[in-house]
């Protein structure tokens, strides 16, 4: 016997999403947005001066490696 439930070609587990189900387009666009607003505010701050200063010590110590190396 056939499960007359279903309808007639219709595979199970084939029935469309709803739009706010997890992995729908509309979910997923949504998720999209979200991070793409949250990487853009990341992008936007300044680089702390502390962080600045530091990298500024690396590329000086680095630089006296080099030369100590090429001795």
């Amino acid at each position: 016997m056939t499960d007359t439930s279903q309808a007639a070609g219709q595979v199970a587990g084939s029935e469309a999403r709803p739009k706010d189900a997890p992995g729908s387009a509309e979910t997923n666009g949504a998720i999209s947005r979200k991070l793409r607003e949250l990487y853009q505010t990341v992008q936007d701050e300044g680089v702390p001066d502390r962080f600045l200063d530091l990298l500024d010590k690396l590329d000086a110590a680095e630089r006296l490696a080099d030369r100590e190396r090429q001795k």
